[in-house]
């Protein structure tokens, strides 16, 4: 059987004739991700190749082999994840993040880690680059609006559909699941010695050198499937040592699976105490960032401008929503003068007009806390979602929870500064751009395609 067109009314024709006429196709700005650029054959393999099952493969292998052999499994969770499991399970983020470290040791991963101590560094580079580029705009005309870049669908939407017009716009700042790759894979490794011969903790013989990052597999828990693409892109891969900064990103929902094919009531499990990547730092309870579920790029960067480049101590961020909850605006003024005009542009709706705007040189904003998500990360696709709740109520929840955990500035945060100084080798540093840092590529697009209106 055939599709036809005739004057704009589709039919299905079948082979003994008969025709059915198909109902117009719908699809909202929801549904596409980029157009033009959707998720190639290629990304669907590697997306494939990033799930729990994949890391049950590992978990098994490591249990047939020698312990000198085996793959030091190191899990990395969101807190956004974390805050979404806890609603379900009706716990709060200390006990969800405790019990959540308790399984993954149960099943046979050796560390836990919370992504909100990667967030620091993030958004310490952010807050540097945005001064960095706000004093050079006299000398570029590209150096501002500071686009964020935390959001993998948007850096798809932009790369495939947009390519080289928005790029220069864009901040370079690896998000906090890529420099957990980095701490995980750089730092952490390197802290790790190297097992040299089988036996127990007690018997088992070590070499003064470190554990080389192919020999870790790290899995971050992300609310985002995008966030299995990201972790693919070939910036983030080693070729010295084969390997990937973050080998697999599994999804909060298939954090669930695992927890039901294992039998197992996160509610039900003991606690266990979380791990920390400096032996400086205590990770006794969760942390996370001010300025809302997506990581609080706008707010932390805002606070920071406003302090270094005009010596104003803002204590709050006052939004103004626009035309809808997901576009809003942040000033900074004196005598009447605009000195800073920030936004928050999320779901895609907002994004093109954000773009639209750009393109005709009309964009007023400095700086722009991008992100596909209507809602930002906490309303994530790889969430849970809740069949007997409204999806509203539900994320009112999340955000409740999430919003219930102590919040630090990243500049204040034990083990951040010792880092810079010692693995980084200082603020700016060659050393901190080839690990905190990362560029995007303009996406050609294979063949022609519609000229789509949004």
């Amino acid at each position: 059987m055939t599709g036809v067109t005739s004057k704009s009314v589709r039919f299905l024709c079948f082979q003994d004739g008969g025709t059915k006429k198909l109902e117009r196709a719908k699809i909202s700005l929801d549904d596409c991700l980029a157009c033009s650029g959707c998720v190639t054959s290629a990304e669907t393999v590697l997306i494939t190749q990033q799930s729990h099952e994949e890391l049950r493969k590992v978990l098994g292998a490591n249990k047939m082999v020698a312990p000198d052999q085996q793959r030091l499994v190191v899990i990395s969770v969101s807190p956004q994840s974390r805050a979404s499991l806890a609603v379900r399970f009706q716990l709060n983020p200390t006990d969800t993040a405790r019990k959540l470290t308790a399984f993954f040791k149960k099943i046979g991963a050796h560390y836990v880690f919370d992504t909100a101590f990667s967030r620091n560094f993030s958004l310490l580079e952010s807050q540097w680059e945005f001064v960095r580029r706000f004093r050079a705009q006299a000398d570029s005309k590209q150096a501002l609006p500071v686009l964020t870049s935390a959001c993998p669908g948007w850096i798809c939407y932009a790369e495939k559909t947009h390519g080289n017009v928005l790029l220069p716009y864009i901040s370079t700042a690896r998000s906090p699941q890529q420099v957990m790759g980095s701490l995980v894979k750089d730092f952490f490794s390197q802290q790790q010695p190297l097992l040299l011969g089988p036996g127990s903790c007690t018997t088992a013989v070590f070499s003064t050198q470190h554990l080389t990052p192919d020999k870790i597999y790290h899995v971050t828990v992300m609310p985002c499937y995008d966030k299995k693409l990201e972790a693919s892109r070939p910036d983030f891969f080693s070729q010295e040592h084969q390997t990937r900064d973050v080998d697999c990103v599994i999804t909060t929902g298939e954090v669930f699976k695992l927890l039901e094919e294992e039998g197992v009531s996160l509610s039900e499990l003991e606690s266990a105490p979380l791990d920390s990547l400096c032996s400086s730092v205590s990770a006794q309870e969760p942390t996370s960032h001010q300025g809302g579920g997506s990581g609080g790029y706008l707010e932390h960067v805002f606070r920071h401008a406003a302090q270094e480049l005009f010596g104003i101590h803002v204590t709050e961020v006052t939004y103004r929503p626009l035309r809808n909850k997901d576009l809003q605006e942040v000033t900074l003024e004196r005598e009447g003068q605009v000195l800073l005009h920030f936004a928050a542009a999320y779901g895609f709706r907002n994004i093109q007009n954000l773009v639209q705007k750009l393109k005709r040189g009309r964009c007023p904003y400095h700086y722009v806390e991008v992100m596909a998500c209507p809602a930002g990360c906490l309303n994530g696709g790889g969430q849970l979602k809740a069949p007997d709740m409204p999806g509203k109520e539900l994320l009112q929840q999340v955000e409740r929870l999430y919003s219930m955990v102590r919040t630090e500035a990243p500049e204040d945060v034990p083990g951040v500064q010792e880092l810079y100084g010692h693995w980084l080798q200082g603020e700016g540093s060659e050393q901190a751009s080839r690990l905190l840092h990362t560029s995007y590529h303009a996406v050609e697009k294979a063949g022609s395609s519609l000229s789509i209106r949004w």
